[in-house]
């Protein structure tokens, strides 16, 4: 079964009607999904060549291993299963198709300068803007919009009701400089947050990634909650039976913190209340005072 997201995939290449290359696609889902979608479906990083959206890549893999897109390194192509199914399946076409009356004679260099005025943000790790016929006030814009380093310090974070762009421009504009994931066991079934796939989208933003596994919850721990008393009762074993013995790596995120990189200690719930990692944190607190949180 399709998700909405690649289903809108197929509809924006059946209305374009031709092969878009990877650049020119980027941009387009990037415009539609900003202007005309009131929740967009694609969150968007600022990449080499502008917005980039890691998830729109796994769908593409998706659409290809199903036959409906074209297993091709230039282009994104609708198979002729993939145009039926556009067509059959496809969603919010009278919308496509007016978004792309107004966008169907910019390409390229055009529609990429487009972006980085209208959208400066999604610019400011472009490898490419000297290459540009960009005005100095788009350059000062970018510049200011640049994700910048945060001070020394500790963050945690949840990727519970993220996407993983979501989750990395979280990260950007904290400033964090090193991830660590403290879950036991570094999976999950939502795409981006299995252990290579974070590992490679941090490393393509900047991002150092360590995995302390020693600092997770066993999974039979977790099992069976169903009230506040029992979280609090996992988090007490937790303290009790797991950080009391892992000093060392407690230490080694101070260490970290010392030397100045911006730790985020990452897990799966939303509200840190709610997740074995803020007693991580106050245990590196209590510790040291000097840690800025």
């Amino acid at each position: 079964m399709l998700l909405g997201r690649q289903r809108l995939l197929l509809t924006l290449l059946d209305v374009v009607d031709r092969p878009v290359t990877h650049l020119d696609f980027q941009k387009l889902l990037f415009f539609y999904t900003r202007e005309w979608q009131p929740t967009p479906r694609y969150d968007f990083v600022p990449y080499k060549f502008g917005a980039f959206s890691f998830t729109s890549y796994a769908d593409k893999r998706r659409l290809i291993a199903l036959g409906l897109l074209a297993d091709d390194d230039q282009y994104w192509r609708l198979t002729e299963a993939g145009r039926a199914a556009a067509q059959q399946h496809g969603i919010e076409r009278a919308q496509v198709t007016a978004f792309w009356k107004r966008y169907r004679h910019i390409r390229g260099e055009a529609l990429l300068i487009e972006q980085y005025r209208r959208f400066p943000y999604y610019a400011a790790r472009s490898e490419i803007l000297e290459q540009l016929a960009l005005d100095q006030e788009t350059l000062a814009r970018i510049e200011a919009l640049r994700p910048k380093r945060g001070p020394a310090g500790l963050i945690t974070l949840g990727y519970e009701g993220r996407s993983l762009d979501g989750f990395i421009n979280e990260l950007l504009r904290v400033g964090v400089t090193l991830l660590c994931d403290v879950r036991k066991n570094a999976i999950s079934k939502k795409y981006g947050f299995s252990k290579a796939t974070l590992i490679n989208a941090c490393m393509s933003m900047g991002i150092r990634y360590v995995h302390m596994p020693e600092l997770g919850v066993p999974s039979d721990q977790r099992r069976r909650l169903s009230t506040a008393a029992e979280l609090q009762a996992l988090f007490a074993w937790y303290r009790h039976n797991v950080l009391a013995s892992q000093q060392t790596a407690l230490e080694q995120i101070l260490r970290w913190i010392g030397t100045g990189e911006r730790v985020a200690l990452m897990c799966f719930e939303r509200d840190p209340e709610q997740c074995h990692r803020h007693c991580i944190a106050e245990a590196l607190q209590w510790r040291s005072g000097a840690v800025h949180f």
